[in-house]
């Protein structure tokens, strides 16, 4: 197998020798990172010359506050895991784009697999749509835009899919509530269910201590 991706991988940087991107093979995986102005390039490429006939998985990430664990403390704190309620503690810089669109291809003539990533920057991001290279990417590409918040252009029906129209805010971004915006409920007396303010108090969460068990100390 890892002759099969240094194989792929040395196709792929002949191929796309006039773009930039990078390969990296990790965990038995390729992983191609490429620009998102070069994501339709590379797919159709991936999909017309390589034979990546079927697109497994397409997901949006949040990696605001990547690598950085408040989890990792021999002692509790007073403020405890303040993610959760905090929005300024993702006001931070980093060095790539906050959010990331990932693709999961599969070669069924080739028995191979590829990991496709672009990240991508603005608000709200945005990034190419594949669907005219598979089809499947329809469905998958409205729920990174519902959860996510990332507009894919050229999509056909580019709107919500596991939320509600009326749902404010993309629930899988870091610095969404806990307890969300607003909240719904059942009124008999309207015989209709109505959106409310949030009632209950915004929890911050004390992440756990490690110590040391003083019976294995060597």
């Amino acid at each position: 197998m890892a002759n099969s991706l240094e194989t792929l991988r040395a196709e792929l940087q002949e191929r796309f020798a006039d773009i930039s991107f990078e390969a990296n093979i990790a965990y038995g995986e390729l992983t191609l990172d490429v620009l998102p102005a070069d994501v339709f390039l590379v797919c159709q490429a991936l999909h017309n010359r390589f034979d990546f006939s079927q697109l497994m998985d397409l997901c949006g990430i949040d990696y605001s506050q990547y690598g950085q664990a408040e989890w990792e403390t021999k002692q509790a704190s007073s403020t405890g895991f303040t993610r959760g309620v905090n929005q300024e503690a993702y006001k931070t810089e980093n060095e790539k784009p906050r959010f990331a669109v990932i693709y999961h291809l599969l070669s069924i003539k080739h028995n191979q697999r590829i990991r496709v990533r672009a990240f991508t920057d603005g608000e709200p991001p945005r990034i190419d749509s594949v669907v005219t290279i598979w089809a499947s990417a329809n469905w998958f590409e409205r729920e990174a835009f519902d959860l996510y918040g990332i507009l894919f252009e050229g999509h056909p029906d580019l709107r919500r899919i596991l939320t509600d129209y009326g749902f404010i805010g993309h629930p899988f971004r870091k610095d969404f509530p806990l307890s969300g915006n607003v909240e719904m409920r059942y009124d008999p007396e309207k015989k209709r269910v109505i959106y409310e303010p949030v009632s209950i108090e915004p929890r911050t969460l004390v992440p756990k201590v490690i110590r040391h068990d003083n019976r294995y100390v060597n």
